[in-house]
């Protein structure tokens, strides 16, 4: 028992440690991210070419499925067809021919939504350098979306970025593999076409709020609760107030309001929608989404993409804001962390008491 007890005052200091350490680093990173933020922050946009990495997917497994000597003999036929194409280009270069005609490009954008869609700033960035760089009439750009939705004003912005795209005549398609619900389902709408997985969850478009009240919990024990305004809309629903019918009825009506716009603004992106049938909260997967024309084919993003590779180069565009030296330390430090605490909560497990 003696052992028992000081482990645990071991454990209990080891946790407090660790959890005012933890508290260190968000404070040293917030002000590190609040600094960043004030001074418009810094990134870098990642390029990569897909078609590169179907291509050695490809060649990894033929390779494995041939002998060595059929392994060898591949290699060098290959390096020998990429010489010949290189000194076939030069050649063509320097007898004044000019450079082969260039492929169409497809560029690939991604988006993971959380509720307060925070990859906004992110799509932002690589929207606008995609933009610098597209042909209208002969590029394309692809989404690669999965949301289930979130804040209204959020959402907005993110399907007001990808309107960016439509606004310069370049034409873009939405891949969803798992969810583009509500404000998800409001980005992907702004596609020429959307193309999404056999069980994907669509749709949504709905628009919910809810809230908590204590007011009886409050008034039950003493406790008052004033909300002075100054308007008189400029407080519906309260938490801790007490709420009225004229209160409740003004913010349905805001609500209504909302999920008007949010029709409207489907309804002028796919006009093939029956918006009677569609906008009222429910969800489609995949299949029964293509029936009700919320989406365009089914296909996996990985199919789509594949294919493009046969008729243009794919390019996968992001935006990764660099991360400072303290949040780096803090990062690590965490990691150091956790693996300390599961060590000893590892070695406590195993340890035989007599």
């Amino acid at each position: 028992m003696e052992f028992l007890t000081e482990f645990g005052l071991f454990i209990a200091k080891t946790v407090t440690l660790v959890v005012a350490l933890l508290v260190i680093v968000s404070v040293i990173m917030s002000t590190a991210q609040k600094d960043k933020d004030d001074h418009g922050g810094d990134g870098e946009l990642r390029v990569r070419k897909l078609n590169e990495k179907y291509r050695k997917l490809r060649e990894s497994l033929q390779a494995r499925l041939r002998s060595e000597s059929e392994r060898k003999a591949f290699e060098k036929a290959r390096k020998k067809a990429e010489k010949a194409k290189e000194k076939a280009a030069k050649a063509k270069r320097k007898s004044g021919e000019g450079a082969e005609e260039e492929k169409p490009k497809v560029y690939v954008l991604d988006f993971d939504g959380d509720i307060k869609a925070s990859d906004t700033d992110s799509l932002r960035r690589s929207i606008t350098a995609v933009l610098s760089v597209a042909e209208p009439e002969t590029d394309e750009v692809v989404i690669r979306l999965e949301s289930g939705g979130g804040l209204v004003h959020s959402y907005g912005l993110a399907a007001a970025q990808l309107d960016r795209i439509r606004a310069k005549g370049i034409k873009l398609t939405a891949c969803v593999d798992k969810v583009a619900a509500s404000g998800g389902y409001m980005m992907a709408c702004v596609a020429d076409r959307i193309v999404a997985s056999p069980f994907a969850i669509l749709g949504s478009i709905g628009v919910v709020a809810q809230l908590p009240n204590f007011h009886r919990f409050l008034k039950k024990n003493d406790v008052d609760f004033e909300v002075l305004t100054a308007g008189e809309h400029k407080r519906t629903l309260t938490i801790f107030g007490e709420n009225t019918d004229k209160g409740r009825a003004k913010f349905l009506e805001d609500l209504e309001d909302t999920h008007l716009l949010f029709k409207e603004y489907v309804g002028e992106r796919r006009p093939g929608l029956d918006l009677a049938a569609v906008a009222n909260g429910d969800i489609w997967f995949g299949r029964r989404a293509l029936e009700v024309n919320l989406i365009d084919e089914i296909k996996t993003s990985d199919e789509f993409l594949i294919e493009a590779c046969d008729r243009a180069d794919v390019i996968s565009v992001s935006y990764q804001r660099k991360r400072t030296l303290p949040e780096k330390l803090g990062l690590a430090t965490s990691a150091a962390l956790e693996h300390t605490v599961w060590r000893v909560l590892g070695a406590f497990r195993n340890q035989k008491i007599q």
